[in-house]
């Protein structure tokens, strides 16, 4: 008896060995939110040589693959137009269901703190928790990791939109969900993997950065100017722990708000987000949109530094399919660098992607930018991009403008809106030749599109900022 229990022992042990079971990547499973008439990937791991069988309920197709001596498996397969709920069954030794499976439109939500923050911290959004049900929104929320090498797995699932869920997922994701998924009519599935107080470094692919000796540079002056010791500051560390694991997950797009920790590193920034925005797209093989949130006003304590962090910002926009919102109207308090208001801009950048991803028509979306100005006698007089009826102020005269000559001392400007531009003067400048609007880290002007959105900030010259401090 006791042979044929040590026996019998024995066998379970080396079919538990020979035999592992089909296990699937946390990103893929029940409740998930699938991108709409796409070619999918379906992934995991299994024993070598194992056989795979999977089918979808929305056609007749069996796909079939079988396990490689790495022990991982992958297929491709296409999904319908948005709708649901569905179910995937995968079956090898074992057999998995996915149910309640959604098939819409997904975006990835990234960055920092003002990113990441939830109704736990967030008195706007915890007003909104009551209202947070809707279980054709769902998300998927990473963790915060670290790795030297990139992951093939992340810890979490996915989870349908209630009040419990949306608690502790990102606000600024949330109210873009809450505002894109009635306007599209189907399932919106939102992934956020945000770290508060990371600089875009430790977001992008270790080599690229280290690579390049001018990102290298302000890389290695944020590790050794670096306040709060383990914080991750060296490049790739995130990246590889919650951006990795997750690229064979096809999306729609990405949303990223960030920027906050890379002020100081301001003249290298463009450089480093379009190095990103680039790896980003190969690692998912797709030129997917990427729209993006300017840092806010706040109380830095270089008088320029956020504006010139702003600028570089702006000049992002000069890469392919990439879209920003700014916030210098939604600031209640410039000492405080998390501003509450995150359901107007998810609401700005659900605009942007309903009409510049989606083609919905009537929406304003793009904020008004600086495109040239020309000198008429003791004025100048600036034209902008994307004004489409005109502009406007909100309280009274035009705010944040200043005139210089060539002495290079800003002054004062008054102000005069003609349609889509402005006309701009100082009394005691006979000969001006540069203007600068909003550049400062406070500045909160009230120059908007007849629309309704802030004039995006802009200097004409390119003197040294410390070398010519705005007047007040």
């Amino acid at each position: 008896m006791k042979k044929n229990i040590l026996l019998t022992l024995f066998t379970s042990c080396l079919i538990t060995y020979a035999f592992g079971n089909v296990r699937l990547p946390s990103i893929l499973g029940s409740h998930m939110v699938l991108q709409q008439n796409s070619e999918i990937k379906l992934w995991g791991w299994s024993d070598s040589n194992e056989k795979i069988k999977i089918t979808v309920d929305w056609d007749t197709t069996t796909y079939r693959t079988v396990g490689t001596r790495d022990a991982n498996w992958q297929l491709t397969i296409k999904t319908p137009q948005a709708g649901g709920p569905h179910t995937i069954t995968i079956a090898g030794y074992n057999t998995i269901v996915l149910d309640d499976i959604l098939v819409g439109e997904v975006w990835f939500c990234s960055g920092q703190s003002n990113m990441e923050m939830s109704a736990g911290w967030n008195k706007q959004a915890l007003e909104e928790v009551p209202n947070a049900t809707n279980t054709s929104i769902r998300f998927f929320r990473i963790s915060r990791a670290t790795s030297d090498y990139p992951q093939d797995d992340v810890p979490g699932h996915w989870a349908v939109c209630s009040p419990e869920e949306m608690k502790n997922f990102s606000a600024l994701g949330y109210f873009f969900g809450k505002k894109l998924q009635p306007a599209l009519k189907m399932p919106v599935g939102l992934i956020s993997s945000c770290w508060g107080g990371t600089p875009a470094e430790v977001w992008t692919p270790k080599e690229i950065v280290t690579s390049d000796a001018e990102l290298k540079e302000a890389s290695d002056k944020l590790i050794n100017s670096n306040t709060y010791p383990g914080w991750p500051m060296v490049p790739g560390k995130a990246y590889n722990a919650m951006i990795n694991p997750i690229t064979n997950y096809v999306i729609a797009g990405a949303l990223w708000y960030q920027g906050e920790s890379n002020v100081t590193t301001y003249s290298t920034y463009s450089k480093l987000l379009t190095a990103m925005i680039g790896s980003w797209r190969k690692a998912w093989n797709k030129d997917f949109p990427f729209y993006f949130v300017q840092v806010a006003p706040y109380a830095y304590g270089d008088e320029h530094i956020a504006a010139l962090l702003r600028t570089a910002q702006t000049s992002v926009l000069s890469y392919p399919k990439t879209g920003m919102v700014i916030t210098s109207d939604l600031v209640d308090n410039v000492n405080d660098i998390h501003p509450i208001n995150k359901a107007d801009i998810g609401l700005r950048l659900a605009n942007y992607a309903l009409a510049d991803t989606y083609g919905k028509t009537d929406l304003a979306y793009k904020t008004p930018l600086y495109k040239s100005m020309s000198v008429e006698k003791n004025k100048i007089r600036i034209s902008f991009e994307n004004v489409i009826t005109g502009l406007m102020t909100k309280g009274g005269d035009a705010t944040e403008f200043y005139i210089a000559g060539d002495d290079q001392k800003f002054l004062p400007a008054t102000v005069k809106i003609d349609r889509a531009t402005v006309v701009v003067w100082n009394k005691a400048i006979k000969n001006p030749v540069a203007v600068r609007f909003g550049f400062s880290n406070t500045a909160m002007p009230n120059l908007y599109s007849k629309e309704g959105l802030p004039v995006n900030l802009f200097r004409t010259d390119n003197w040294t900022v410390s070398t010519a401090p705005v007047k007040k």
